[in-house]
């Protein structure tokens, strides 16, 4: 039987605890065997201005998830073309990997758009999605033909933006994001001006 791995896709600038509770949740709680980070480099919907370097946001997860087996952190898209489409990334990581099974792990607040998104079809076709709750978005209200798993993790308020912009104004605020990728932001001086 193949290992089932849970995609989590995003820009992770900066990786925080909201992101960790979920993946945490869908690696104790779902029957995914791994969660894989994949550091996106550019989003097509998201400006890329604001963005860290892509190996210190990967510094930062790898940080964050050290002491956590079943979590993994994935810069595969770094050497894809951008910008980066899901579509793309699962054909590429299907034939590296064809020991794997692999799914997407994406917040609710997605799903308005998913069909949008390149090749959607055949993501659903061909790749199972574990869709957590995000504030405001009902998930019940769209309807996908494929494998979609509603997953009941805890709903999460902090957002990247949040922590860029707490740091911005000077706020001293550890517990939102590990220990170990909190003081190397510090010690970089990420997000300050």
């Amino acid at each position: 039987m193949k290992l089932k791995i849970g995609l989590y896709f995003g820009s992770f600038n900066p990786i925080h605890i909201g992101h960790l509770a979920i993946a945490n949740y869908m690696a104790e709680y779902s029957d995914l065997d791994q969660i894989w980070f994949v550091v996106s480099p550019q989003n097509p919907f998201k400006q890329k201005s604001s963005l860290l370097s892509d190996y210190h946001r990967l510094e930062l997860v790898n940080r964050s998830i050290e002491a956590y087996s079943k979590l993994k952190a994935s810069n595969i898209e770094f050497g894809l073309p951008k910008p980066s489409y899901t579509i793309d990334t699962l054909t590429y990581l299907k034939e590296k990997y064809s020991e794997y099974e692999f799914s997407l792990i994406m917040g609710s607040d997605n799903l308005k758009n998913f069909e949008k998104w390149k090749n959607y079809e055949l993501i659903l076709q061909e790749h199972d999605l574990y869709v957590y709750p995000r504030p405001g978005f009902k998930d019940r209200e769209v309807k996908l033909n494929g494998t979609v798993h509603l997953v009941n993790a805890p709903l999460m308020e902090i957002s990247s933006s949040f922590i860029r912009e707490a740091i911005k104004e000077k706020k001293d605020i550890p517990y939102f994001m590990p220990e170990a990728a909190y003081n190397y932001l510090k010690e970089m001086h990420f997000y300050e001006k």
